[in-house]
């Protein structure tokens, strides 16, 4: 029995922010193998293969298939899975298909990263001949010659080259085809969707130019250039691509920072991240996306709620340095001393009358200070 979704992988939290990875024409969503998980820390990572390609049926699309074709294949297997809105980022064709969704759909896409891609991809000649090519021959000969279209010198993924090797001819041509009818220039300024371009400098399918003139034509665009990158960057040069959707994506760590400065003031925070050094970069970054950027932001407690719960659970766990910064939170919180009082005479029924005793005297010395 034929699948009729795109066959996927999903990673990360069922409740985090759902983000869809496309991937290139020939690969799988094995291309993302070094980034995906990482993005999956706060997010939900949808990464699905092209018919044909991977784990998807090959008779989803055909003859004379359209990017748009492709796109819907994406709504669905969105649809399947009970996700209304997302972010996306695609490589190449999956980029195409990025495109395509927030100039068609944009209802549906929160945030669009495009990376070694392009609105067009030199005319229809070379991709007719190419579907020609494999509709007679198979992907033999083009397998071969991957590396040079798709790394640097001298470096590879035998996986994706495997993966192209083992792909569906039919539904490779069909791709082709697609690839053929794409030209979306036209429509490019009316994309909304925040967006971010990423070109490899030395990418020779789709060079910088070629999202250059995308980031010219969508407002507000954002433009990464990566040194050393060909075609997929993504294997190539994870790091670099991580770093560029992290910061283009997690709108929850910069919101997270805002939060953690409102709540424990900036003298506090200059202070930890004065300290930050290579060793501690990522924790003081975690703390920020996901204790501030996440928790604290939830709507569902108010701040004087969660200074509550936050000093109640300092106290129980003996943490009386953290106590005192967190008295200090809970007064920018609304909370009175008389309040702070009442949280910590409570904490002496149920995490015991010494903890109780400590936090107190911790507590009396941030509100003297305070009063001084």
């Amino acid at each position: 029995m034929t699948h009729r979704l795109l066959n996927h992988r999903t990673e990360g939290p069922a409740s985090a922010p759902p983000l869809l990875l496309g991937p290139s024409l020939g690969t799988s969503s094995a291309l993302w193998d070094k980034v995906a998980p990482e993005l999956s820390i706060t997010h939900r990572v949808v990464r699905w293969d092209l018919p044909g390609h991977g784990g998807s049926a090959a008779d989803l699309i055909g003859a004379g298939a359209t990017v748009g074709d492709l796109a819907d294949l994406v709504l669905a297997l969105a649809d399947s899975l009970g996700i209304e809105r997302f972010a996306y980022a695609g490589v190449s064709l999956g980029g195409a298909v990025g495109l395509h969704l927030a100039v068609h759909h944009p209802e549906r896409v929160a945030s669009l990263a495009v990376v070694c891609s392009s609105a067009h991809f030199n005319g229809a000649q070379p991709w007719e001949e190419r579907a020609a090519l494999v509709r007679r021959e198979g992907l033999s000969g083009l397998a071969e010659n991957a590396n040079t279209r798709w790394f640097t010198s001298g470096f590879t993924v035998p996986e994706l080259v495997q993966d192209h090797r083992d792909a569906d001819p039919a539904a490779y041509a069909a791709c082709c085809d697609a690839l053929a009818a794409f030209d979306l220039r036209d429509r490019l300024p009316g994309i909304s969707s925040p967006t971010l371009l990423i070109a490899g400098r030395d990418d020779p399918a789709t060079p910088p130019a070629h999202l250059r003139e995308i980031a010219d034509a969508v407002p507000g665009a954002a433009l990464v250039e990566i040194p050393g990158a060909s075609h997929l960057a993504p294997a190539q040069c994870p790091e670099a691509v991580l770093t560029a959707l992290r910061a283009h994506f997690d709108g929850g760590a910069k919101r997270g920072m805002e939060v953690r400065r409102e709540v424990l003031g900036d003298a506090h925070v200059d202070r930890a991240q004065a300290r930050q050094n290579e060793f501690t970069a990522r924790f003081q970054d975690f703390i920020s996306r996901y204790a501030w950027g996440e928790i604290w932001t939830d709507p569902t407690l108010t701040r004087r709620e969660r200074s509550m719960i936050t000093l109640t659970a300092l106290v129980a766990h003996g943490h009386y340095d953290e106590l005192a910064m967190h008295v200090r939170a809970a007064r920018r919180n609304g909370l009175t001393p008389q309040e702070i009082g009442a949280v910590l005479l409570q904490t002496a029924v149920y995490c015991g009358v010494p903890a109780a005793n400590s936090a107190f005297a911790a507590a009396q010395r941030v509100l003297a200070e305070e009063e001084d």
